[in-house]
């Protein structure tokens, strides 16, 4: 090769390395590797194969010259050439063999193959091979020339496996975050925004562009706070584990959303650090606990609840008990049957209420019903509940059943639990002058049961809420009846796992009426 041949060669190489590591895309780079080597060794076939970090295969990642239909086969071949499973290994004969077979795969009349090896840090990374169809000598200046391309080559390809890894992982953390179910955003060491993800964009109503760049003060605004917020634990320093790493800092409080409705909210904070211990970060994930203190005071009200529900019938019974066992007072017969009636009815209350309570309890653990199932008689039921709970309240209850109405399979003990439940709330949340009406219908393929009262009624916005366990409804015209919030709970578990359904209609001040259809097989 003569000298000015040699240094425009050297030039064009410059040219096309300069080229090469100014990209980043994978694919742009292997593409462009390959054009150069095909312009500086005169080639009419390239390939280009890549490792897998899997695997530890090679495989055809970039190709010129050849046909689609071809890849799978090169690749075997491939695979055999960086692999060897024979004693040659590596030897320039297998080398030559292999290099021989895929030319002779691709086009026989390929006279000539060059394979340079793409290694970075001692790495292998793949390996770029043209083809030629004449056959001509390398010299040794030459083998220089393209080692120092392959070399500037794999340092390309290097940096572009780099740059698609990196940014797989940014678009892997992008993606759990933005679908995230907790809010999570990121703050400056100067607390002011960096980012948020959709999750806190619905939480807070506050957008990404409307928050980046923006102090934390005027995003994360409480309404009331239980303890220290981030503030104060940056003034105070950040509090530390036993190996000296900073703690995550947790705070809980009522948060105003930027519309002004007040969430309760849970933040933790967690600060991200540089190798010398400066602050680079903070992450902040934010979780909704509206529902958890909902469920918290639910719970409490529960428990208040039930204690005066347990407490009531049991000091009238122990009162009436006591008072007839009385040694200095005789009792005529009359005052004892009066009294025993009540000591009755109390124990009846505290009966169910210790049924609904444990029926409760069954379907939580279980997270599901037993049921005994026969053939069962619901107008039956219904009337022997009617005739039960008459004796127990002024209310004037009333049968509206057909005639045929028909027997279905069902569990006789939970049914009558559900009737006796909406008959219940019909009695407290009705005034003792009004009708409560107890009735039927039925279609070939279901029946439906319904339970009529003149009551106060369900503001619309509770409807739904009625069947949640411990729920009450939050009323003035109603809360001042008694209950725990089970009853309703109870009549949807028992109605569901019989494959029904149970709805309502209500409106205030002019009563509510219950229906649960059950299928009739």
């Amino acid at each position: 090769m003569r000298p000015d041949q040699r240094t425009q060669q050297r030039d064009f190489l410059l040219e096309i390395t300069r080229a090469i590591t100014a990209q980043l895309d994978l694919s742009e780079v292997l593409r462009r590797v390959l054009h150069a080597s095909l312009v500086m060794l005169a080639g009419r076939v390239g390939v280009v194969a890549l490792g897998d970090k899997q695997d530890n295969r090679f495989s055809l990642r970039a190709y010129s010259g050849i046909s689609a239909d071809d890849v799978p086969e090169l690749n075997a071949k491939l695979q055999e050439l960086m692999n060897p499973q024979d004693e040659e290994g590596f030897s320039r004969d297998f080398l030559n063999k292999k290099l021989r077979e895929m030319a002779d795969l691709i086009d026989p009349r390929l006279a000539q193959s060059i394979a340079m090896p793409l290694v970075f840090a001692r790495k292998p990374l793949g390996l770029l091979i043209v083809f030629r169809s004449y056959q001509t000598a390398i010299t040794p200046e030459d083998l220089d020339t393209l080692q120092s391309f392959a070399d500037q080559a794999a340092i390309a390809v290097n940096n572009a496996q780099l740059y698609g890894e990196i940014n797989q992982e940014r678009q892997r953390l992008e993606a759990i975050l933005n679908n995230s179910g907790d809010g999570v955003f990121i703050l400056q060491p100067d607390l002011r925004f960096q980012q948020v993800n959709r999750a806190f964009e619905r939480m807070t109503g506050w957008r990404q562009e409307d928050s980046v760049g923006r102090p934390k003060s005027d995003i994360i605004v409480w309404h009331a706070l239980e303890c220290r917020d981030i503030e104060d634990a940056l003034d105070a320093g950040w509090a530390r584990d036993s190996s000296g790493r900073p703690d995550a800092l947790y705070v809980e409080g009522d948060l105003l959303r930027r519309d002004g409705i007040k969430i309760s909210i849970g933040i933790t904070y967690a600060p991200m650090l540089t190798e010398d211990g400066r602050l680079e970060s903070i992450i902040a994930n934010v979780r909704d606990i509206s529902n958890f203190r909902k469920a918290q005071e639910m719970q409490s009200v529960f428990i208040s609840t039930v204690h005066h529900e347990l407490r009531t019938p049991i000091a009238i019974i122990k009162g009436y008990a006591s008072t007839l066992g009385r040694d200095d007072v005789e009792w005529d017969n009359a005052v004892i049957r009066e009294n025993m009636a009540i000591i009755e009815d109390e124990a009846d209350r505290l009966t169910n209420l210790v049924e609904d309570l444990l029926t409760a309890s069954k379907i939580q653990a279980a997270r599901e019903l037993r049921l005994n199932l026969a053939d069962i008689d619901l107008r039956a039921i219904a009337a022997r509940s009617v005739e039960r709970l008459e004796g127990q309240t002024g209310h004037a209850i009333v049968l509206s059943f057909p005639e045929d109405f028909p027997v279905i399979p069902g569990d006789e003990i939970r049914l009558r639990q559900v009737i006796e439940n909406l008959l219940t709330n019909a009695i407290k949340y009705s005034p003792e002058d009004k009708t409560i009406t107890v009735g039927g219908r039925f279609t070939e393929k279901s029946v439906t049961v319904f339970v009529r009262d003149e009551g106060a009624g369900i503001p619309k916005d509770q409807i739904d809420k009625v069947y949640e366990r411990f729920y009450r409804v939050d009323d003035k015209l109603t809360s001042r009846a008694q209950g725990a919030g089970l009853g309703l709970y109870l009549v949807k578990a028992i109605v569901d796992a019989h494959g029904g359904e149970i709805s309502a209609k209500s409106q205030i001040g002019s009563g509510s009426t219950f229906f649960f259809t059950l299928p009739r097989d």
